[in-house]
């Protein structure tokens, strides 16, 4: 009997279109499998079981299913993106538990592809920091369950790594689908601005962007082409430009490599700034050109940061019961409501950043970093702890994320390595505007170069 779940969405879907398997059949493996393991590492706020499989066979009888990308795939979308017939709790009690009478466009653009949605993922309170954990639950890393799976993603990437799902949706305004996918093994993709519809008010002054969780370069770049629109992999065929053999004979990439943290006073550590070292040498190997090179961030980017990252909080707290909100994000949206008061939250930051990196990347083609600076916290109850001891502990592990939001560029992460814990080891790659398939070009070449295992070991 074939197993189904655990395989990478490229492959479900393939099987699904040559009716090898039915979509009902793959779904209800998956939920069976959500089952047995969700309990451990805290992945889903809901499991559409009933609903998923009626989905399922309404997918195995459409018409043109020998055409769907996604045919049958089982996926996982994060609490905060609305799903019709589901309530969106982002994390908190005080949000409505009312029914989302429609799908947020993504969604939508998932289930016209063919997918099934298996499940709403945890996510801290208003998707606000960077560990999983909440009054709805704690998602945690599926490779030590004693550790946060991250955030604000972080459920979604619990369900990917822990092999509940092939992929998953998420969302990323500082980093919150790059730093759980560091974590927890994973690709995690932001796209640049407009390439996939955002839609979630205003999205932290234009911060975040929705994007893809995978465990392969290849179902990465399947499910950013359904999220974007575009066309996608042709079926049982490389992509041009996929990483095959010949694009990389072809297209050699100027590449800076930087561990300096974009924050001042905040380090990585040697094992994260080891192994993306040991990733700059293996591209170097492949034929490009590596060098060593500093973004010219500005001194002052981590006051910036911080205005926008609590200024948007405070926009999404509105109208909502501050009795209901934890005592830490309360104290965020405070911290935002001044700084929008003392005009600290101005419209140029995007573009003052660009002015000063936009030079930068007219002499390289992409950037290497490491993903996170050091491993991540306990997977505990940060939200009953107070609003300084939150920040600490998200500043400290992941500072190397938040420029590109601000920036508007595409950056990713993606696994290399091992750490000393055991635990995977992440590097993040960052682009030029529209270069998302160049950046899954060198995760294919990597994947290749030094492969990794997809999911965790089961328990």
């Amino acid at each position: 009997m074939t197993v189904w779940a655990g395989r990478t969405a490229t492959e479900i879907a393939d099987a699904v279109r040559r009716r090898e398997v039915t979509p009902r059949e793959v779904v209800a493996e998956h939920l069976a499998r959500i089952a047995a393991g969700n309990a451990r590492v805290g992945a889903f706020r809901v499991v559409r079981a009933t609903a998923a499989l009626e989905e399922a066979d309404a997918v195995g009888a459409r018409t043109d299913l020998a055409e769907l990308p996604l045919a049958g795939v089982p996926v996982a979308v994060k609490d905060n993106l609305p799903v019709r017939g589901e309530s969106t709790r982002i994390g908190s009690a005080a949000t409505s538990t009312a029914l989302a009478a429609e799908d947020h466009e993504t969604v939508a653009r998932l289930r016209a592809a063919g997918a099934v949605v298996v499940g709403l993922t945890h996510v801290p309170e208003l998707c606000v920091f960077g560990t999983t954990d909440g009054v709805h639950g704690i998602a945690r890393n599926p490779w030590d369950p004693s550790r946060t799976a991250g955030g604000s993603s972080g459920g979604s990437a619990a369900a990917v790594a822990a092999g509940l799902v092939p992929i998953a949706l998420g969302n990323d305004g500082m980093g919150s689908l790059r730093i759980p996918a560091a974590h927890c093994g994973l690709i995690g993709l932001k796209p640049g601005s407009g390439r996939v519809p955002v839609d979630l008010g205003d999205a932290w002054f234009g911060m975040s962007e929705n994007g893809p969780l995978a465990t392969t370069a290849a179902d990465a770049r399947l499910m950013f082409s359904v999220l974007a629109g575009e066309p996608v992999p042709a079926h049982d065929s490389v992509p041009a430009g996929a990483g095959s053999v010949e694009a990389e004979a072809t297209h050699r990439l100027k590449i800076a490599f930087s561990t300096r943290s974009p924050i001042a006073g905040v380090p990585v550590t040697k094992p994260y700034a080891a192994l993306a070292r040991q990733a700059g040498r293996l591209l170097a190997g492949a034929g490009h050109q590596l060098a060593t090179a500093n973004p010219p961030y500005p001194l002052s980017f981590g006051a910036v940061i911080l205005a926008r990252w609590t200024g948007g909080t405070a926009q999404d707290a509105e109208g909502l019961d501050p009795r209901l909100l934890t005592r830490r994000t309360r104290q965020h949206a405070a911290i935002g409501r001044a700084a929008e008061r003392l005009g600290l939250l101005r419209p140029d930051h995007r573009a003052a950043l660009n002015a000063r990196l936009d030079p930068f990347f007219e002499e390289y083609d992409v950037l290497l970093t490491p993903a996170l600076a050091r491993r991540g916290p306990a997977a505990v109850a940060w939200h009953e702890r107070g609003w300084l001891a939150n920040i600490a502990v998200n500043t400290f592990c992941s500072p190397m994320t938040p420029p590109w939001n601000l920036s508007g560029r595409p950056a990713l992460s993606m696994p290399f390595g091992l750490l000393p814990t055991g635990l995977p080891g992440a590097i993040q790659l960052v682009g030029r505007p529209g270069s998302e398939h160049q950046l899954l070009d060198l995760v294919a070449q990597l994947e290749r170069l030094n492969p990794w295992q997809r999911t965790a070991p089961r328990a």
